[in-house]
């Protein structure tokens, strides 16, 4: 399939806050999805400032800092939002909320990583967290980024996509 004739899939990352796991998992699917995405993120409940550290994670990939802000969900399920293929929640409190009713019918997985704002300690050690749970999120972004979207069916890609969420990181 040439690039011109490639399916671009538009996913949504949601946390509580969106201010470190979800705005990181955007910013690594947008750096290592090679053009095939584009990701957003969101809170139920957004802090309203992305995390320092976790901007200083996400600054090692080049991606631009300044296209990353901490926003509610709620954008997503207007009219006029992009339609989502995928939406995964990174976080456990968001997976248990109840969530807007998404457009297209998106397919949906949870890929639980711990909360590094909650992280405690000296700065090392909070930076050391943050770089953790950086290192767990691509690992599982490569993994969804290197799957055969184009060639498989929903239910294949759910299960994967399930798969995915509890690969050990």
């Amino acid at each position: 399939m040439s690039t011109s004739q490639q399916k671009f899939y538009n996913v949504l990352f949601l946390c509580t806050g969106n201010s470190a796991r979800s705005i990181m998992a955007e910013a690594l699917l947008n750096t290592m999805g090679k053009g095939r995405f584009h990701a957003y993120s969101a809170g139920s409940h957004p802090a309203g400032a992305v995390n320092p550290l976790a901007l200083e994670q996400i600054q090692a990939t080049g991606y631009a800092l300044n296209d990353l802000r901490s926003k509610s969900w709620d954008e997503f399920a207007t009219p006029d939002a992009p339609k989502m293929d995928f939406i995964i929640t990174v976080c456990d409190n968001a997976a248990g909320e109840v969530c807007p009713v998404w457009p297209g019918q998106p397919i949906s997985a949870h890929w639980g990583f711990e909360d590094p704002a909650a992280a405690i300690g000296t700065e090392e050690q909070k930076r050391a967290v943050f770089s953790k749970v950086a290192r767990q999120i691509m690992t599982r972004v490569n993994l969804f980024a290197s799957l055969p979207l184009h060639t498989l069916e929903k239910t294949a890609i759910k299960r994967e996509m399930d798969a995915i969420g509890i690969t050990s990181v």
